[in-house]
């Protein structure tokens, strides 16, 4: 599947996912041996979209994937309460996630995390890395302009600037893990990074999803998404990737064990 431009005026993670959404009720059960898990599903649980008469429609999105026995939650919509809402309406246990992802800083990706948080407050968080902003990071000292010319009392911290400088977060006790390079966090199952190139959220920070199925390798991307043929590459903007070493997505999605990054 080509890339699809995304709809002008939507939010940038919505779309490529919901398409993503729609490969993977399509991907074919394979019979195998071993433990039986649930089937292979995704369950939308905020959107502006759809004929779902429990649910409530709004801005933002929030989906719950069921994937080869684990259990996802990508992103939380807009406002916790409708969050809440939908996610009693549909009977979703929050309290049972193996991780979520949360694909930018917007508040319609973001609405409904102090919610899930009430459920789940140990449960690990994936979110982009970035200097500073509302998931919690740092940035060096090196950041603050030194002038030794002036007086203590002008000058940062007066002088004696901490080694590192901490932003706060909304959710100061969620477990955030933050990434910023192609991260597998389950078998064939693997994070991407990618800084937007969008004109209006230029070097906004996202995570994308890519999981490995038999039918190949289904990515979401900022862009849009594809199916990826065997054989097709798809490079990642991770930091081996900007060292100019990166190996393709699907090579290093297509073995076994944790990725070397």
């Amino acid at each position: 599947m080509s890339n699809a431009p995304l709809r002008r005026g939507r939010s940038p993670g919505a779309v490529p996912f919901r398409l993503l959404c729609l490969l993977l009720l399509g991907l074919p059960t394979v019979a195998r041996a071993g433990p039986v898990h649930p089937a292979n599903r995704v369950t939308i649980l905020y959107d502006a979209f759809g004929s779902r008469p429990e649910l409530h429609a709004d801005w933002g999105f929030a989906a719950l994937v069921e994937y080869g026995g684990k259990r996802i939650l990508f992103d939380t919509g807009n406002d916790g309460r409708i969050f809440e809402r939908n996610v009693r309406a549909l009977r979703v246990d929050l309290k049972h996630l193996d991780f979520v992802i949360v694909s930018h800083r917007h508040g319609d990706h973001t609405g409904g995390l102090a919610y899930l948080l009430q459920q789940n407050p140990g449960v690990t968080i994936y979110a982009p890395r970035e200097g500073f902003g509302v998931f919690g990071a740092s940035l060096p000292a090196s950041f603050l302009r030194r002038d030794t010319t002036l007086a203590p009392r002008m000058r940062y911290y007066g002088g004696r600037s901490p080694k590192a400088i901490a932003s706060g977060s909304p959710w100061p006790r969620a477990h955030f893990v933050w990434v910023d390079s192609l991260t597998e966090v389950a078998p064939g199952i693997a994070i991407v990074s990618t800084v937007s190139q969008t004109p209006g959220t230029l070097e906004l920070r996202e995570l994308s999803l890519a999981i490995r199925t038999p039918d190949g390798l289904v990515r979401s991307r900022p862009s849009g998404i594809r199916r990826l043929a065997p054989g097709h590459h798809a490079r990642s903007r991770d930091r081996a990737h900007r060292r100019g070493a990166a190996r393709p997505v699907e090579d290093r999605l297509s073995r076994s064990g944790p990725l070397h990054r």
